[in-house]
């Protein structure tokens, strides 16, 4: 069992709180079930999650075996753009994850993947992501790459790894933005309170680098595009409202109150091009935008006449 051990140097806060804050990846509410479940310890005995700590305190907490995630391969309908022995390009709709986590053990992309593929997806990225090369959000829409081999497989994980790749995506964003184009390059890195968010920061932060430019102003909105140059967790998310233009229906970076009454946020990866991992030809391929997307532009458009 793993454990591990934190030193409280100040006086102040909730037991429940300041061990998610210490540790990545853990929320606030997962930190509480572990500490009813009797995994944390201060000083050596089990307390509540609303003791208060002080300066010299020692909060130890045992993570338990995860118990073993059975894949189960689910006869989902998947919109595939391109597909040879090697690898898929898949358009993923809004609402999918895109491979099985706590809270998400089925209908993911990957469950999809299993039906479609049988047993030809590579194995690289463990059992509970074959095939999967790159990610896009939940609420995210466009065009994935999936590889059918492990060859496959690293070939096109070192064309991410050198950021060769072409990956553009259309957002609707709040406000008028004057600029024809730009360039926002400030590191990302995980949020020092929430866990769950991504910020800028310069601490234990990553390069990260998005390009736009505007394809169309309705007033209060602009429709842009938005070219990687890295692929950071929610980098366009984060970098739009970090340049003060957060993307609507972004319920995490975005505004409270939305108008169009949406699921999620008007992004989409519409492009993508990669060097195939057989042929070494430069494949690029596009996707429409969702109807729910084209129905808010339009909606923009008569609006704006």
């Amino acid at each position: 069992m793993e454990t591990k051990t934190i030193k409280i140097t100040e006086d102040g806060g909730r037991l429940d709180k300041l061990t998610a804050e210490a540790l990545t990846g853990v929320t606030r509410s997962y930190a509480k079930k572990l500490i009813n479940a009797r995994n944390v310890t201060v000083n050596g005995a089990p307390a509540k999650p609303n003791r208060i700590l002080k300066a010299g305190d020692e909060i130890t907490v045992s993570f338990p075996e995860p118990a073993p995630l059975e894949i189960v391969p689910e006869d989902i309908p998947l919109d595939i753009v391109y597909e040879d022995d090697s690898m898929l390009i898949v358009n993923k709709p809004q609402g999918m994850v895109v491979h099985p986590a706590p809270g998400n053990f089925s209908g993911t992309l990957v469950n999809a993947l299993m039906f479609h593929c049988e047993d030809s997806l590579s194995g690289i990225n463990g059992e509970k992501r074959p095939g999967i090369l790159h990610r896009i959000d939940k609420d995210t829409s466009g065009l994935l790459m999936v590889a059918k081999n492990n060859s496959a497989h690293q070939k096109l994980a070192d064309q991410i790894k050198i950021h060769s790749l072409t990956r553009a995506y259309k957002a609707l964003v709040h406000g008028n933005i004057k600029q024809d184009s730009g360039r926002i390059d400030a590191p990302i890195g995980r949020h020092p309170i929430n866990r769950k968010k991504m910020t800028i920061t310069d601490q234990n932060s990553r390069e990260a680098v998005t390009n736009y430019r505007v394809l169309e102003r309705f007033g209060s909105y602009t429709l842009v595009e938005c070219v990687l140059e890295t692929g950071r967790t929610h980098q366009i998310r984060v970098h739009m409202s970090h340049n003060g233009h957060p993307i609507v229906g972004d319920k995490t970076y975005g505004v409270k109150k939305e108008e169009f009454n949406l699921k999620g946020q008007l992004l989409h990866a519409y492009k993508l091009g990669f060097v195939h991992p057989d042929t070494d030809e430069y494949m690029e391929f596009t996707a429409p935008l969702p109807d729910y997307f084209e129905k808010v532009l339009e909606i923009l458009r008569k609006t704006n006449e």
